[in-house]
């Protein structure tokens, strides 16, 4: 190129344990969230309901993948997630799809620009490297710019320690085996080590981590499909003064998997390599009232594959964005940036295509009561032109005993931009294609009584356009384009969340998800889907949780017959406990899928079992 795990549900994220009760009570009070409007702003006054995952739930759940946990919030299905480890994952949120799902790492958007999604494969990630993630539901282009449709996650990586020199390894292994196999085998290893710290002005952090997992077919079978990962990172930041701080970084994240043949399905000896490289930049300068960051990174991302029909793909991405952020009187907070994004990738020859959006995001916070957060963002786009996307996010809050009341609702755009493989791919190109545009409608109340308690409920509408799919011509060789449809999708649901603590030590978070599309067939995509986590702490150092996860009934195609068929709803339950041996030592056991329930994620593909893991973490 011319420039140069185990577990199904997530079994304890309800688990606060005495470290969170512990917490100064005005932290809780205060609780911020950034990815709706950019700034820190009280969670009273967001105009949506983000989801926040902690630290602390994160260290509660070691031993699982990202995919594993954010698949227990409201409103997401990440299909994969409960199979073989190896298998492809699909994002559903809110009846989308993986491009209509935009992902950041440490402020910086990541993608691989030769797949045909143009989306970024979470398998690539492991949890333990991980500081804290937010996931914001709904049209966010406004501020996140293509793909943004249905939600952004943004992953924030974890920062050097304030020592000037510190170690923490993680390591756990566990079983790997589906329903029908009751060996116990130990087939699943995870290991990682981070060496951080700060001297005087200078913070370091280097990390390396390695899993690997086997014992279980991707297809049912017979034959055993290895997964194995290792990530490197490195982080360098330096802090000039008290108004200006940089930091470089760079990571290798690769994987390979065996897979077997889909069509006709069956066992077989495929492999599958995915290898990225990322280099960035993140200078800040802050200044009263306000500051300009940029994010800035260079990714490659490689993959082969070695099956019955081999095949390279190579992609380079560019992507920079720099934002000036203001805060008037706490009052008005603005956002004016402008993002760069440039895709390279090689077909029958190298193809690219770059994105310039300049965008504006205004919030309103009064002192009675009204919220309000909108903006706007032109895209500039080298094969289609211009498209402009706005958000208007009205809210209004009001005291409620020691909490608030606050009612919101929204009317956002966004648009998914073709991918390179759609315009200039080996299959059914077409350079005409238009972006897809998707309009959301969205209301809904959040209610928190106090630290005991807290509930929300939201309804959305979303109304997609111009939706892309590959329309076959010929049924013999299949052959065929990529289209817009005339056809309008809409979708429709609701999602509540509970969080309680009912009595002292006891935790109870719980959601709920309804989501219908209409006028289109659905695939693989449940209308109903339930999630229940209770946490007890026994004592300063113990506490254990149990998770329910319900999916109801969902449609599928039987490829090897391509015949539609209904798959069975299930219930998956968990547990797990966690001890504090000391400062420096803790551990954790837990089982997944209990009861050893039977049950079917992808047709003719295997699920996980019954399964048990172990696992400590050291803090020199």
């Amino acid at each position: 190129m011319k420039r140069t795990v185990l577990s199904v549900s997530a079994l304890f994220l309800a688990c606060t344990g005495v470290f969170a009760q512990q917490q100064d009570e005005t932290e809780q009070l205060d609780e911020v969230v950034i990815s709706d409007s950019r700034h820190a702003l009280k969670r009273e006054n967001s105009g949506k309901t983000v989801i926040s995952i902690s630290s602390e739930e994160i260290k509660r759940n070691q031993g699982k993948t990202v995919a594993e946990v954010i698949n227990t919030k409201s409103g997401i299905e990440i299909l994969g997630s409960r199979s073989n480890a190896g298998q492809n994952l699909s994002y559903f949120v809110r009846g989308g799809n993986n491009r209509q799902v935009l992902i950041m790492i440490d402020g910086v958007q990541v993608n691989d620009p030769s797949s045909i999604a143009n989306d970024f494969d979470l398998r690539l990630v492991a949890l333990d490297q991980i500081e804290s993630i937010e996931i914001i539901k709904g049209a966010s282009s406004t501020l996140y710019g293509s793909g943004a449709a249905t939600a952004v996650i943004s992953i924030t990586t974890k920062k050097a320690s304030e020592d000037t020199i510190a170690l923490r390894v993680n390591s756990s292994f566990g079983t790997n085996q589906s329903q029908d196999d009751s060996d116990y085998n130990i087939n699943d290893f995870s290991n990682s080590a981070r060496i951080d710290g700060t001297v005087d002005d200078l913070t370091y952090a280097v990390s390396f981590g390695h899993q690997n997992t086997d014992g279980l077919s991707a297809v049912i079978g017979t034959e055993s499909d290895r997964f194995s990962r290792t990530n490197a990172n490195v982080r360098v930041g330096y802090t000039f003064s008290d108004a200006f701080n940089v930091s470089i970084f760079g990571s290798q994240d690769k994987f390979k998997n065996d897979f077997d043949n889909s069509s006709p399905r069956g066992d077989a000896e495929f492999v599958g390599v995915s290898d990225q490289y990322r280099f960035g930049i993140a200078p800040k300068y802050t200044y009263k009232n306000g500051s300009v960051t940029m994010n800035a990174a260079y990714t490659t991302i490689d993959r082969e594959f070695f099956s019955n029909f081999p095949s390279t793909l190579e992609g380079e991405t560019i992507a920079v964005d720099i934002y000036n952020k203001y805060n008037f009187n706490n009052q008005f907070y603005t956002v004016v940036g402008l993002n760069y994004i440039d895709n390279q990738t090689v077909f029958a020859e190298e193809q690219s295509s770059s994105i310039v959006d300049p965008y504006l995001n205004v919030v309103y916070v009064s002192d009675f009561g009204l919220n309000i957060n909108a903006g706007g963002r032109l895209n500039n786009h080298s094969e289609y032109g211009t498209h402009f996307t706005y958000n208007l996010n009205p809210s209004y809050r009001m005291p409620l005993g020691e909490g608030y009341a606050k009612v919101f609702g929204s009317y956002s755009t966004s648009f998914i931009a073709p991918s390179l493989s759609q315009l200039f791919g080996n299959f059914g190109p077409n350079p005409n294609l238009e972006p897809e545009e998707n309009t959301t409608l969205e209301g809904g109340v959040e209610v928190k009584l106090s630290e005991k308690l807290r509930v929300s409920a939201v309804y959305f509408n979303r109304k997609e356009e111009n939706f892309i799919q590959y329309t076959v011509t010929d049924f013999t060789t299949f052959a065929g384009e990529y289209q817009n449809v005339d056809t309008e999708f809409t979708v429709n649901g609701a999602e509540i969340e509970v969080s309680a603590t009912p009595i002292e030590n006891l935790t109870i978070d719980a959601n709920y998800t309804f989501t219908e599309k209409k006028d289109v067939k659905v695939l693989r995509i449940p209308k109903h889907k339930a999630n229940l986590n209770v946490g007890y702490a026994f004592s300063p150092k113990t506490n254990a949780g149990l998770s329910y996860q319900f999916t109801s009934e969902r449609l599928d195609t039987d490829f090897s017959t391509f015949q539609d068929v209904t798959l069975e709803s299930f219930n998956l339950i968990g547990a797990n406990v966690n001890h504090q041996f000391n400062k420096r030592w803790s551990g954790f056991l837990t089982v997944s899928n209990i009861f050893n329930e039977e049950y079917t994620e992808i047709t003719g593909f295997t699920t996980r079992g019954t399964n048990v893991r172990v696992g400590f973490s050291l803090n020199l």
